[in-house]
């Protein structure tokens, strides 16, 4: 087979990680509301048409997620959500202490340490990580009995690289235990995981449209309701005084229709998804009786059904290469985040010391068994031109 012609022209999407595409029903509802304009801070019927469009929108996502509306902030996006939630928790609750992670998003990291370096009384500490990546309970408390001042734990829900979940529960409760605030980077699982926030201990979360088949440019900071935070966007009373600027009207119209959407077939999509990355599991392991699972990608009960991190022995190839070969094959999928592109991923380096080829594979509403296949038969050919262990 001619490994640089793509089979059947056929596209195949496995980077849903990153971005995925938009609902039909999705676009035709922002479509209908270009439509309609006004500023919805003005107090003429335009304005007040928008506005209620706005807050319509705020409680039936607060409704889907269990929260209060007035919980609801909404952003460009996770990465202005997150920057929001830390930047103003450090100035506005007298955080003195951080417990994260080395693999958390860095949207996150770079905020901690940049927010961090301004503030010289501020310590951070980073939680051990026990094998595969996963979070050790006992050093999380045992760094919270030692704590001075008031801390803040930033844990994400589950990790965009690897896939690993975090028993949000039982951290949230740790927090509380110790009077710590507690933020989850939930980017990656609201959408694709059942949320109660009035019976989580989770003070801070953050989603964004565009990995649950909305819009690019839109998401939102979910903020306890008594907890007082002060904007770090100024210059206009929009977004209950937490984000100047004119709302935008039609990603957050966007936005709740992905979320009505998402959650009307979350069964069914995610039982459909599970069952695609089973699949995958398995066929990769036929033709890489060496292949290495990164994380806990691969166990269907511990890690998101989106993503499988797969590590492959290499011995001709170099990273850059393999994604690049599958992407002339159709095969359109990536290494690790968007946001650390060009770089070898942080996150893997943290908790597996190999040379090998790595891969993420994430899966989406669109995917199909089909793809598994064709990914499958390109690996294949691609194994047979180039010397793997």
């Amino acid at each position: 087979m001619n490994i640089n012609k793509k089979i059947n022209n056929k596209i195949i999407y496995l980077d849903n990680a990153a971005t995925t595409a938009m609902r039909n029903e999705v676009i035709q509802t922002i479509i209908k509301s270009l439509k309609k304009f006004g500023n919805p801070s003005s107090t003429h019927s335009f304005g007040i048409e928008i506005r209620s469009l706005i807050e319509e929108s705020r409680i039936i996502i607060a409704n889907i997620i269990k929260a209060y509306p007035s919980e609801i902030i909404f952003t460009s996006g996770g990465t202005e959500a997150n920057n929001m939630i830390i930047r103003s928790a450090i100035e506005n609750l007298n955080i003195k202490h951080i417990i994260t992670s080395n693999i958390e998003h860095k949207s996150v990291l770079e905020t901690i340490l940049n927010v961090s370096s301004l503030h010289k009384e501020l310590t951070v500490e980073f939680v051990n990580l026990k094998e595969k990546g996963v979070i050790d309970l006992l050093d999380l408390e045992k760094k919270l009995i030692n704590k001075y001042g008031n801390t803040l734990v930033s844990l994400m829900h589950a990790n965009n690289e690897i896939g690993n979940l975090i028993d949000i529960k039982n951290i949230g409760n740790i927090c509380k235990k110790y009077n710590a605030y507690f933020h989850s980077d939930t980017i990656q699982t609201i959408g694709h995981c059942i949320f109660n926030m009035q019976k989580l201990n989770v003070d801070f979360a953050t989603a964004s449209a565009h990995k649950f088949n909305g819009p690019a440019g839109i998401g939102f900071a979910y903020i306890k309701k008594y907890l007082k935070l002060k904007p770090i966007i100024t210059g206009g009373y929009q977004e209950r005084g937490m984000r100047a600027g004119m709302e935008n009207i039609y990603g957050i119209i966007g936005l709740r229709k992905a979320i009505e959407c998402a959650y009307l077939n979350f069964k069914k999509d995610k039982e459909k998804i599970k069952k695609i990355k089973f699949y995958c599991i398995k066929s990769l392991k036929e033709i890489f009786p060496n292949i290495y699972f990164n994380g806990l990608s691969d166990d269907l009960n511990k890690s998101i059904h989106t993503i499988l991190n797969i590590s492959i022995p290499l011995n001709i190839i170099n990273n850059e290469l393999l994604p690049f070969i599958l992407d002339l094959n159709g095969i359109i999928l990536s290494q690790g985040s968007a946001c650390n592109s060009n770089k070898l991923s942080y996150v893997i380096k943290n908790i597996n010391n190999n040379n090998n080829i790595n891969l993420r594979i994430s899966f989406g509403i669109f995917n199909k068994k089909k793809d598994i296949d064709i990914l499958i038969n390109v690996l294949k050919s691609i194994k047979n031109v180039v010397k793997f262990y």
